[in-house]
């Protein structure tokens, strides 16, 4: 195959964006490093830096854990800290790799590393079954809308290979699942440190007939398609160049975040309201009819009005609401809790706006997915529903219809810390909001 007709090759096949979960000394890195190595996705020297390293800790065969604990306090202590993205690709399919931590007290990494992915693994040990660690990750999975979920039940060679066992845990990890509403969930028993049904079917597992973790991965179905969602543009950054040869060019640059956008399109923008339609188009210095996500474009509008940094430019007719009322389910990732009457900054796409924690009206108790009522404030690795009051309205979705304009971060405004990451709507899938109280006086804004 020739280099032009093998780059044609790469550029046809899609790509995965997926993530890795599960509680510390599952297997993660392990599972990550012989995904790499035995889909021959490792280079020469970097097996060679493993094989040394492993020898250097009297190992005999090559630890493929080190492949993705880069940091020396993740090899020192054999814990996975920092999220690590692994970039590799097979015949079928182009994939980014998001290995991210087991241990409770990383738990926000995991929110970071699954944000984006269309899939996550989440590994199981066969030894020790569905731990809180467990539901955990699967409740994240489920708040963050990750449409496919792998449960990875590892260490079966530590079993026997026992099918019962894999049974048991598939069952009732695929129940959990389903109360957090969870679409679809497939459950493959593996050994990583063996290589059992990681990219080659097991020889001791015949009672299993599913795919492998890379054959799944190759062959489930996404869409990146986003055209046909609702459009949206947030205003990044506001070009006048008042220069001889653009003495009146004034463009609204950014990244589309979802849908479709055309020359001749009337459009709305929020939350000053004001409406206008789409004269021109520039991508990359080149006028074009239309544009979609995720080009980054500069729209130029037909009238000069008011829009800076940080508005959101929509079809008008199909427009998000614009309040400053905000209601979401939280990941609370600061280790400073998060307390009822808090000054916060919240960050919406390319918007900064100060706000007010009103109330937390409940917590999460993952055990059986029950709602803790008023708990009056949230700790690290929490989650749980606030209601937030901006200083200035917000146009945003619902997480459930596009997690790029339906998210956002609160910000202690002191420093800068980012205190927690919110998805707009109900919680989980089929959920019913929490009822708003009556009483909403008593607010600075």
């Amino acid at each position: 195959m020739s280099s032009t007709t093998a780059a044609e090759h790469l550029s046809a096949t899609t790509l995965l964006r997926f993530a890795t979960a599960g509680s510390v000394d599952d297997g993660k890195s392990t599972l990550v490093g012989r995904l790499l190595h035995d889909s021959k996705s490792v280079l020469v020297d970097q097996l060679e830096a493993v094989e040394h390293a492993s020898r250097s800790r009297g190992q005999e065969a090559p630890d493929l854990a080190l492949l993705t604990d880069g940091l020396r306090a993740e090899r020192e202590q054999g814990i996975t800290i920092d999220v690590a993205y692994r970039y590799f690709a097979t015949a079928r399919r182009r994939f980014i790799l998001a290995d991210t931590p087991g241990h409770v007290q990383y738990t926000r990494n995991m929110v970071t590393g699954a944000s984006t992915a269309e899939l996550t693994v989440i590994l199981v040990d066969a030894r020790n079954g569905v731990v809180e660690q467990t539901r955990r990750h699967a409740a994240i999975a489920a708040l963050l809308r990750v449409p496919h979920v792998v449960l990875a039940v590892n260490k079966m060679d530590l079993v026997g290979y026992a099918e019962a066992v894999f049974a048991r845990i598939a069952e009732e990890f695929t129940a959990y699942a389903t109360e957090l509403g969870i679409p679809e969930v497939t459950a493959i028993p593996i050994s990583a440190l063996a290589g059992d049904n990681v990219v080659e079917p097991s020889a001791t597992m015949d009672w299993y007939g599913g795919p492998t973790v890379l054959e799944h991965l190759e062959t489930v179905p996404v869409s990146h398609d986003l055209t046909g969602c609702h459009a949206r543009l947030p205003v990044q950054y506001v070009i006048r160049p008042q220069t001889a040869e653009l003495p009146d060019y004034r463009g609204y640059a950014g990244q589309i975040a979802a849908g479709t956008f055309r020359v001749g399109q009337e459009v709305t923008v929020l939350p000053s309201g004001r409406t206008s339609r789409i004269s021109d188009i520039d991508l990359l210095g080149t006028p074009v009819d239309v544009a979609w996500t995720p080009q980054s474009v500069t729209l130029r509008l037909e009238d000069d009005i008011d829009i800076s940094r940080g508005d959101l430019i929509v079809p008008s007719g199909d427009a998000p609401a614009t309040s400053q009322d905000v209601e979401a389910t939280v990941c609370h990732v600061a280790d400073q809790p998060l307390t009822v009457g808090q000054r916060v900054l919240l960050k919406h796409t390319t918007r900064t706006v100060k706000a007010i924690v009103k109330d937390i009206p409940s917590r999460l108790t993952l055990d059986d997915l029950s709602q803790h009522p008023d708990p009056g404030r949230l700790v690290a690795n929490d989650i749980g529903t606030v209601r937030v009051r901006t200083a200035e309205p917000i146009a945003m979705d619902a997480y459930a219809d596009s997690r790029r304009t339906g998210s956002f971060l609160l910000i202690d405004p002191a420093d800068g810390t980012t205190l927690a990451a919110g998805m707009a709507g109900e919680s989980f899938a089929g959920e019913k909001p929490v009822a708003a109280p009556a009483d909403d006086d008593g607010w600075d804004f």
